[in-house]
């Protein structure tokens, strides 16, 4: 049975038009029958509430626990200061965030990141939106570890679509954890999902389709 945090959480994501439905190609190639876009959350209230729930999900996990957020450019830019926000106003946790640059800057205050600057010792926790293949995780590790010997214990998320990456036969989040030694931890995942609309009631159509996608793509 859901949580009242994660079935308020999928609710929003319905109202706010994150949670869609339909035929649509990932960027891997695959054809699914639904599909996260953050992008949607647009309102005050709907950024306060993503706010608090990634703030939830971080102070049930690890407590104040870290030095600071990351949030990798572009979309985790802002989880990561609206995760910052909500963690102070909620739970009393005062942490700094930051974030990097595509592009390094060579003139004002210059450097590859924006806002905290890291030392040796920290443990930074990342936020993001969804991870499907964690390759925006590769990129930014290399960037992070080149400023400083830090740590990354913890990576949040919203939504875990719990796809298996490629012939691994793992998930991203597994892979990642495997490899890199992050737990990821989702607000909600596709399962979360699934039992929501089965709960709700959604057409046979729709949870036929979203059976099948799970059986050929996903971890049970």
């Amino acid at each position: 049975m859901l949580s009242p945090q994660k079935t308020t959480f999928i609710d929003l994501m319905q109202s706010a038009g994150v949670l869609l439905f339909g035929d649509f190609t990932l960027k891997s190639g695959r054809k699914s029958p639904y599909f996260i876009n953050m992008g949607n959350f647009r309102t005050g209230a709907q950024l306060d509430a993503l706010g608090k729930a990634y703030a939830a999900q971080i102070n049930a996990v690890c407590g104040d626990d870290f030095t600071a957020l990351f949030g990798p450019a572009y979309k985790g830019i802002p989880l990561a200061a609206l995760t910052a926000a909500a963690l102070y106003r909620e739970f009393g946790i005062d942490r700094p965030y930051c974030f990097d640059r595509k592009e390094a800057k060579d003139h004002g205050e210059g450097g590859k990141l924006v806002g905290y600057q890291p030392s040796d010792g920290d443990r930074l926790i990342i936020t993001e939106d969804v991870i499907t293949a964690g390759t925006a995780l590769r990129e930014v590790l290399p960037v992070l570890k080149s400023l400083a010997d830090v740590s990354v214990p913890h990576m949040f998320i919203a939504v875990d679509r719990m796809e298996i990456v490629g012939g691994s036969g793992l998930t991203a989040a597994r892979q990642v954890r495997e490899e890199f030694g992050i737990a990821v931890h989702a607000v909600v995942t596709i399962a979360d999902i699934y039992e929501y609309l089965h709960a709700k009631n959604a057409g046979a159509d729709l949870l036929t389709r979203m059976a099948q996608y799970r059986a050929e793509h996903c971890a049970a």
